[in-house]
C-alpha cells in the first residue's frame, strides 16, 4: 500500500511530516493542500472503503505552507462493519509513509454547556468506552516492530500541541474550548440517559471515532493534536423534538468550512516544527 502512494507522489522528493485525518463534512481541509495529488482509497490494493455521506473516500497529498503533509479525506468506523484494527490500518500507513505527527478531527455533539454549534474543542483527553470492553485495535499478538506491548496513554494528546492550538485561537479570537472526548460505537446517536451518565463523567464531546485512531497512534510513537467541530448540542432532557440527525452534522462542517481550513492552515508548520 505504501509503495503505491510513494510512487505517485516520488515527485515531490520528500517524505509527508505530518498526517490529517478528516472527519464527517470536514473534508474541505484539503482545500489548505497547494497543488495536490489525489489518490482514491478504491485504486490502492486491499485498502478498506468510505462509505459514508461526508467522506470522500481519497488521500490527498501536497504541501501547507512547506510542510508535505498526507490527508485522509475519509475514515472508517466500526459501524459501516470493519473491525477496530481495519479503521486503525491508515494510522499505521501515515507511519510508514515517514509521518511523525497526526491532526486527527471529527464531528461530535456538545455536551458541555459552554459549547454552541459551530465551535471547535481541542481534546486533551478522551474516555475509550468501547477498550472497556476490550473493543481495541491492539488486541491479539503483538508485533514488536511496530509498537510495545504496554505502553503509556499518558498525555496522550501533546501538551505542546496543545497550547500552540490555543494560541492560535486567541489571535483568531475563536472561542478556546479545551475538553474530554469520547466515542461511542453508533451508527445510531445516543439516548437522553446515555448522555446523562456521559456528562457526569465529565465528557465534554461524544462521537464515533478518533479514540481507537489515537491508541493506535500513540503505539506507533505518533504525536497527536486532535479537535472536535461541535455539529450539534447534545440533548440531555426529554422537553421538544431534539432528533439529531447526520445532515445537520454535514452542514455544519460545509458552513464551518473556511473557519476549519483557515484554522489547520495555520496550525500545520507551527505543529510540524515541534519535535518532542
Amino acid at each position: 500500500m505504501s509503495a503505491l502512494i510513494e510512487e505517485k507522489i516520488k515527485h515531490f522528493k520528500a517524505h509527508p511530516t505530518l498526517g490529517i485525518i478528516c472527519g464527517s463534512g470536514l473534508g474541505e481541509v484539503t482545500k489548505a493542500v497547494k497543488d495536490p495529488v489525489t489518490i482514491a482509497y478504491k485504486d490502492i490494493p486491499g485498502f478498506p472503503r468510505s462509505t459514508v455521506q461526508g467522506h470522500a473516500g481519497q488521500f490527498v497529498i501536497g504541501y501547507i505552507h512547506d510542510v508535505l503533509v498526507v490527508c485522509m479525506q475519509g475514515r472508517f468506523h466500526f459501524y459501516e462493519g470493519y473491525d477496530i484494527g481495519t479503521c486503525c490500518l491508515p494510522v499505521k500507513l501515515l507511519k510508514l509513509l515517514g509521518c511523525h505527527s497526526l491532526i486527527i478531527s471529527n464531528a461530535a455533539g456538545g455536551l458541555n454547556a459552554e459549547f454552541n454549534v459551530g465551535d471547535i474543542m481541542i481534546i486533551h483527553d478522551h474516555i475509550n468506552l468501547m477498550g472497556f470492553s476490550g473493543n481495541g485495535p491492539l488486541v491479539g499478538p503483538n508485533d514488536e516492530s511496530w509498537g510495545p506491548r504496554f505502553f503509556s496513554m499518558h498525555n496522550a494528546y501533546n501538551p505542546a500541541f496543545i497550547k500552540a492550538a490555543k494560541e492560535q485561537m486567541r489571535k483568531k479570537n475563536m472561542p478556546e474550548h479545551v475538553g474530554v472526548y469520547t466515542a461511542l460505537g453508533g451508527p445510531h446517536f445516543e439516548t437522553v440517559a446515555e448522555l446523562r451518565m456521559l456528562k457526569s463523567q465529565g465528557v465534554d464531546a461524544v462521537g464515533m471515532s478518533t479514540v481507537h485512531e489515537v491508541v493506535m497512534a500513540r503505539y506507533l510513537g505518533l504525536h497527536v493534536f486532535s479537535f472536535s467541530l461541535i455539529t450539534n448540542k447534545c440533548p440531555t432532557t426529554y422537553d421538544g423534538d431534539k432528533n439529531v440527525n447526520h445532515q445537520e452534522v454535514i452542514d455544519t462542517g460545509r458552513e464551518k468550512a473556511h473557519v476549519l481550513v483557515d484554522f489547520v492552515r495555520d496550525l500545520v508548520p507551527v505543529l510540524d516544527s515541534i519535535k518532542d
